[in-house]
């Protein structure tokens, strides 16, 4: 398997990237060693960044940060980097200018995912307007941002939008959910001719029982789906309740190109499970949270980023074909 699987990705040399461990390296994804990549107190009154989303931008990075402040306010900022490791995130949240006067405000913003699709970034998160919904807004330049219609009714959080369009529609994941911090979630599919009116709703893939613990109470996508000749590779989270609480880890499965509600493969194992003391020990312990991946299609590297205890933020390294082959192989 080869860098060629990769379909409609981009250049990006400049991507933040290390070599694995020369000995003893078992592992399909390896951490940075330089983790947490961003840390709790990165903005002026910042309590915590993690859960955050990146992508390529002006032949740098900028990005969209969940900064929960000492209020523990949920909200998210933008900020820029020129490598994808050194940050530099707004103080301020961001302050949407809405798109109908009539858009309610939201009581919080959290969790969000960017992806440019033809001429703009449009950012997904979950907001707060009667309980969990989706918010769904877009940006030209990281400056001004733009605050569309919720796509979908509460109560319903991780939504990921499709890089390109399924057919004629656009495409989306989600998680229906609760008001609370839900104990159940499975992954849904979406279409939207215009970004507003959503529909087609197809199930794609629910928690496993004890032929996979690690993903047993509910799942949720993570990253933006890359496209690759094998399917759509969707890096998502699981959840295992244990004895001490929710312990979060991540794994992938390929997702058919044309109908993406129909799961091609899907793996047994995880990818990344909370081992180190950033991702065990924090506001919320045990969790490692998967909001975005960088690819370079010349070298097949992949770039993950994702939360850490719901505090800071870590980077782990892989290649596609090596994610692709780990799904392949360790398929349910």
């Amino acid at each position: 398997m080869s860098n060629s699987l990769i379909r409609n990705g981009m250049s990006l040399p400049n991507m933040p990237w290390e070599e694995p461990p020369k000995q003893g390296r078992k592992e399909v994804l390896w951490r940075y060693s330089g983790n947490p990549v961003i840390r709790r107190d990165a903005t002026a009154r910042s309590n915590s960044i993690f859960n955050s989303a990146v992508v390529p931008f002006n032949g740098a990075f900028a990005g969209v940060f969940r900064c929960d402040d000492t209020a523990r306010r949920m909200n998210i900022h933008a900020g820029f980097s020129q490598d994808g490791i050194n940050w530099k995130i707004e103080d301020e949240p961001i302050q949407f200018i809405k798109t109908d006067p009539e858009l309610p405000d939201s009581e919080y913003k959290y969790d969000p995912r960017v992806i440019f699709i033809e001429d703009r970034y449009y950012i997904m998160w979950c907001n707060g307007y009667h309980g969990a919904s989706i918010g769904l807004g877009y940006t030209f330049d990281f400056k001004k941002f733009y605050q569309m219609e919720n796509p979908l009714m509460p109560y319903n959080r991780n939504g990921v939008l499709f890089p390109r369009k399924i057919g004629k529609n656009y495409a989306m994941l989600s998680r229906p959910s609760d008001s609370g911090h839900t104990p159940f979630g499975d992954i849904f599919y979406s279409e939207s001719p215009d970004l507003v009116y959503w529909g087609k709703h197809r199930h794609v893939m629910g928690p496993l029982g004890s032929e996979s613990p690690w993903q047993s109470t509910k799942i949720g996508a993570g990253p933006v789906p890359i496209e690759t000749s094998e399917g759509w590779l969707l890096i998502y989270h699981g959840v295992l309740t244990s004895c001490n609480g929710f312990v979060y880890s991540f794994s992938a499965a390929l997702l058919d190109l044309e109908k993406p509600w129909k799961v091609i493969a899907r793996a047994r194992p995880y990818l990344l499970s909370p081992q180190r003391d950033y991702e065990c020990v924090g506001d919320v312990p045990n969790v490692t949270f998967p909001c975005a991946a960088l690819v370079d299609k010349d070298t097949g590297r992949l770039a993950i980023y994702y939360g850490c205890a719901d505090t800071v933020t870590g980077l782990a390294f892989g290649k596609i074909d090596e994610v692709v082959r780990f799904v392949l192989d360790n398929r349910l």
